[in-house]
C-alpha cells in the first residue's frame, strides 16, 4: 500500500478548510455571495415591474389581489431562486470537468456545514410558511355575490362555441349581444356554459377565468371598476381557430350602460 492510498473500509481523508479568514471570504463563498447578489437584484426588478406590465392595469379589486399575490410571492422567493442560480453558474464555470471523458476518479468529498444546513432550513420553512398563509387568506374562494354586494349582480349567461362568445342578458328580457357590455362598480354573475367542446372564460384584467363546460354551468363573479375596453381570450385549446376566439368586453359608467342596453333593446324589438 502506498502512501496515498486509503485502506478499504477507511474514511478518505478530508480537506482541511481554509483558516484565518472570515468564512464569507473563503472560496468558493465570496463569488458565489456576488453572483447571489446580481441575481437577486434582477429578479427583484423583474417581480416589481415585469408581471403587471404583461397582466395590464388592474380593471377589478379580484385583480389587484392576484397582481398584489404574484409580486408578493415573486419578491419572496427572489432571494432563493438567486442562491440556487448563483451555486449553479458557479459550479458550471468553476468546477466542470475539463477532460472530454469521465474523470478519472470522485473530487475530494466536501464537509457540510451544520450552521448553514439550520439557516437554509429555518429561512425555506419560514418562506413557505408565509407564502402558505397568504395563499389561504388572499386566494380564498370568495363569498357569493349575491349575498354581500350592496347592489343586485347583474347576471349575464355567457356560452361559447367554435370559435365565438355569445352574451344574454335574462334580466333584461333576455338581450344577446355578442360583445360583452359590463356596467362599472356593479357587481356581475356569470353563468357560463358551452355548446360544443371545452372552452375557457377569461378576462385578464379583471382576473375572471373560468371554465365553459358542454352541458355544465360554471359561475363566476366580479365587480368591474375601471371603464375601458378589454378583451376576453379562450384559454383553453378547443380547435384549429382557438387562437382567434378572442371578444371585446366594455366597461361602461352606469348611464352609459343603461343607454346602451336600450338602444339593443330597441334595435331587437
Amino acid at each position: 500500500m502506498t502512501a496515498t492510498e486509503t485502506p478499504v473500509g477507511a474514511e478518505p481523508p478530508r480537506t482541511p478548510a481554509p483558516t484565518g479568514r472570515p468564512a464569507w471570504r473563503r472560496p468558493p463563498v465570496l463569488p458565489i455571495l456576488v453572483l447571489w447578489l446580481v441575481y437577486t437584484v434582477l429578479l427583484l426588478l423583474f417581480a416589481l415591474f415585469v408581471p403587471a406590465r404583461v397582466m395590464g392595469p388592474p380593471a377589478s379589486p379580484t385583480m389587484r389581489e392576484i397582481e398584489s399575490t404574484v409580486t408578493s410571492f415573486s419578491l419572496a422567493s427572489a432571494p432563493v431562486a438567486a442562491m440556487v442560480w448563483a451555486i449553479l453558474t458557479y459550479s458550471l464555470l468553476v468546477w466542470r470537468y475539463p477532460g472530454k471523458g469521465p474523470p478519472a476518479e470522485d473530487a475530494p468529498p466536501i464537509r457540510g456545514n451544520n450552521k448553514v444546513l439550520a439557516t437554509w432550513l429555518v429561512t425555506s420553512t419560514a418562506l413557505c410558511l408565509f407564502l402558505l398563509i397568504w395563499g389561504l387568506v388572499v386566494l380564498a374562494p370568495p363569498a357569493s355575490v349575491a349575498s354581500t354586494a350592496t347592489r343586485p349582480p347583474l347576471v349575464v349567461d355567457v356560452t361559447g362555441q367554435q370559435w365565438t362568445w355569445t352574451f344574454e342578458y335574462p334580466g333584461t328580457g333576455h338581450q344577446v349581444s355578442d360583445q360583452l357590455y359590463l356596467p362599472a362598480n356593479q357587481p356581475v354573475l356569470f353563468h357560463v356554459t358551452s355548446k360544443d367542446v371545452i372552452h375557457s372564460f377569461w378576462i385578464v384584467e379583471m382576473g375572471v377565468k373560468i371554465d365553459a363546460n358542454p352541458g355544465v354551468t360554471t359561475t363566476a363573479n366580479v365587480t368591474p371598476d375601471r371603464t375601458g375596453t378589454f378583451t376576453i381570450r379562450c384559454a383553453e385549446l378547443c380547435g384549429l381557430y382557438h387562437s382567434y376566439m378572442q371578444t371585446p368586453v366594455h366597461v361602461l359608467s352606469s348611464n352609459d350602460f343603461a343607454a346602451w342596453l336600450r338602444t339593443a333593446q330597441k334595435a331587437a324589438s
